[in-house]
């Protein structure tokens, strides 16, 4: 949260593109490959130390946590082994369905594996490297116009924030889309310093790729570049609106040309679109991944604490949101320092003249920032903690410049007083936080704590030679990091699996987004009955209707869940309780999950473990069938296709709920012989959305003889004709 000055304001004279910008922007790649004279002897190696700092974080035991997201390693494992699968993104080798999400974030991944073959490593490195250039980026970015030690602490800020340490350790799409919007914020600021048109467009491309890794979240970012832009360009209005349309067009050929080919190839020589009900990319983006993220009203996903879909039922919305124990700990040790930081840094340069480059670096990371915060606070429908690491960048921008700025001015009393108070904020939130993991290092608050009141004590004293300075500048770094690093080495030294991670150890309070906590999470996908009872660190009480017991979502605890048709099981403590019954021939038992509120997995979270045996007959005569075998969901099918590399077909997509396949078409593969086995159970109707995975499971378990293989009911479809 500190900054040295080593720059040398430069009085400027002649174009708007300069007047009163501040240190001069230097070509940052002489500056590092050739050295820069007015550069600090302490501020490369400082750098260097930044990045290894990151790339160990990051990479650190990253095999750790095997295949992480199930869901998305299996369609890298088909992308890798299939051309089709990897434009369009399928969920197996036989396209039969997609993710329920565009598939860039898969390119980078699958190219890995193609290179290094299919390994925990070769699909998680990728995202280790850009948290790494993310990190690097947002560096360069405050770097241009501020001082070295502003950089650097936008970039440690980052790099220690728990939720990006462990999205860059994890394959979800929002590792890549961080560094993407990163990058249209330092497009976007050449466009502003030199008011050509190349740098916006090249910007609205970077955004529009974002949009082809988890689309309508990459807009997100739009509205700050394009105020930013219109406020502080320094040409006349006229060039500004042309370049922005400009660069308008630059989102739609960044975007549309996957889009557009998707939509003119015939729906019948592509997979099915995963998570739309009609098979259409367009409905699943203004639909179940659009507005329905904003309304809740999204049809075939499932539902948080209620039964029906609409606002607030993935939690309660406002502005306190991001505040709660499932929140805050992931992304917001910084978040109360960056407001006031920057509500300072905004006084001090409020003469400044429009086209000042300093102000309109705050300005994109500011708006950025605020923008992001006020729609995850009243998003209604399916919001998650890791969502939040689209905050860490601008969260670090905004403190690294606003305390640059700052710092600066310090000879200035009431500056003082704005960083000191900052400081007293982040250790008195700091010991908040901490003290919603009691358990874990209970010491630590007591260290926060009394660093930050001597730092705040040390800022507020009149400037007295380089030694306090220096002393000064280590006790506010240390203040404000110390509980968010501890939290990122917990974060990466922790095993993360399944579809909904969290970073950080166990808090109690959490919500989890299932309503009123976690409660009982036992879980057997396979057929049977079940049950799932269990206790949470959460109030709260739910229920669950999934065959197999998939029990209200409680608070605290961890979990483990074998493949489907086998058993749940997991420990919690504390007061939520949720049951859950179902029907099929396998069990599940479980307590209270680990999830939003820290642990290892998430909800849909289960170890990639099948057994040698069930192996070994699914990869019996395998070369004969299109499918080794079908499963209810992605996830599920996922589990099986890693096991064995084969295509494993996904029925009903994500969450079951897709109509792919139908009961005809399933019933003409079986009749073709294209499917060997089924895997019993269903994950039910969620939200609406199709029956099919139901009347399939129906149709399979009426007409074909089941069997039992390392705890898992299959059945055999290889003759094509019913043996009931």
């Amino acid at each position: 949260m500190s900054a040295t000055p080593d720059t040398v304001t430069v009085p400027r004279t002649g174009s708007a593109s300069t007047a009163g910008a501040g240190p001069r922007p230097r070509r940052f790649g002489r500056r590092l490959a050739l050295g820069d004279p007015s550069a600090p002897r302490w501020e490369r190696p400082a750098l260097w130390g930044l990045v290894i700092l990151s790339g160990v974080l990051y990479l650190w035991n990253l095999a750790i946590s095997g295949y992480a997201n199930s869901f998305y390693s299996a369609a890298v494992q088909a992308g890798s082994t299939n051309w089709e699968a990897f434009f369009f993104g399928s969920s197996d080798a036989a396209n039969s369905i997609t993710v329920d999400k565009p598939p860039a974030s898969l390119w980078i991944q699958e190219l890995s594996v193609r290179l290094f073959g299919l390994s925990s490593w070769s699909i998680l490195v990728p995202e280790a490297l850009m948290g790494v250039a993310t990190v690097f980026l947002v560096y360069v970015i405050v770097r241009r116009h501020f001082s070295a030690g502003a950089a650097l602490a936008a970039g440690g800020v980052l790099a220690l924030t728990p939720v990006a340490v462990e999205m860059f350790r994890f394959n979800n799409p929002d590792a890549m889309l961080l560094l993407l919007m990163t990058l249209a914020v330092y497009l976007t600021q050449r466009g502003i310093a030199s008011g050509k048109v190349r740098w916006v467009v090249w910007a609205g491309v970077v955004v529009g790729f974002g949009f082809l890794t988890k689309q309508l979240q990459a807009f997100l970012i739009l509205p700050a570049l394009a105020a930013v832009y219109m406020i502080c360009a320094p040409v006349i209005t006229r060039k500004r609106l042309l370049h922005l349309l400009a660069a308008l067009g630059g989102v739609v050929v960044g975007a549309g040309w996957w889009v557009a080919i998707v939509s003119l190839v015939p729906a019948s020589m592509r997979p099915y679109i995963g998570g739309s009900q009609n098979n259409s990319f367009l409905e699943l983006t203004f639909g179940y991944n659009g507005f329905g993220r904003l309304t809740g009203n999204e049809t075939g996903s499932v539902t948080g604490g209620t039964t029906t879909a609409g606002a607030g039922s993935w939690g309660a919305t406002g502005i306190t949101r991001l505040f709660g124990s499932e929140f805050a700990g992931q992304f917001g040790w910084l978040l109360p320092a960056a407001v006031i930081l920057m509500v300072g840094a905004f006084v001090v340069m409020r003469w400044r003249p429009r086209t000042d480059l300093r102000r309109a670096t705050l300005l994109l990371f500011a708006s950025w920032m605020i923008v992001t915060f006020l729609v995850f606070s009243f998003a209604g429908g399916i919001f998650h903690p890791y969502y939040t690491v689209a905050l860490a960048a601008p969260i670090a921008g905004t403190v690294g410049v606003s305390i640059g700025s700052l710092w600066e001015a310090r000879d200035r009393v009431w500056v003082r007083i704005v960083i000191a108070v900052a400081l007293l904020a982040t250790v008195g939130w700091a010991w908040i936080l901490l003290s919603r993991s009691a358990d874990w290092l209970p010491w630590l608050k007591v260290v926060v704590l009394i660093v930050g009141l001597v730092g705040a004590a040390l800022v507020l004293l009149p400037r007295r030679g380089k030694a306090l300075a220096a002393a000064t500048v280590a006790l506010l770094a240390v203040g404000s990091l110390l509980a968010p690093a501890a939290y990122s080495v917990e974060t990466a030294s922790t095993a993360h699996t399944g579809s909904l991670p969290s970073a950080g150890p166990t808090v109690s309070g959490g919500t989890g987004g299932f309503g009123g906590g976690r409660g009982g999470g036992g879980r057997a996908f396979g057929g049977g009955t079940g049950t799932g009872t269990g206790t949470g660190t959460a109030p709260g009480a739910g229920t669950g209707t999934r065959p197999g017991g998939a029990g209200g979502f409680g608070g605290g605890g961890t979990g483990t869940f074998t493949p489907p048709g086998g058993t749940g099981t997991g420990t919690g403590t504390g007061t939520g309780t949720g049951t859950g019954t179902g029907t099929g021939t396998g069990t599940g038992t479980g307590g209270g999950r680990g999830g939003f509120g820290g642990g290892g997995g998430g909800l849909f979270g289960r170890t990639t473990t099948v057994s040698s045996a069930l192996t070994k007959l699914l990869l019996a005569d395998s070369s004969k069938y299109t499918w080794v075998a079908a499963a209810i969901g992605s996830d599920s099918a996922a589990t099986y296709q890693l096991a064995t590399q084969k295509s494993v077909m996904p029925i009903g997509g994500f969450n079951g709920s897709d109509p792919s396949p139908t009961l005809a078409q399933f019933k003409a593969d079986v009749a073709a012989g294209k499917i060997h086995y089924f895997i019993g159970g269903s994950i039910g109707r969620s939200n609406g959305g199709s029956s099919a995975s139901s009347a399939i499971s129906a149709w399979v378990t009426a007409n074909f003889s089941s069997q039992t293989v390392g705890g898992v009911t299959l059945y055999d479809l290889s003759g094509g004709v019913p043996t009931k």
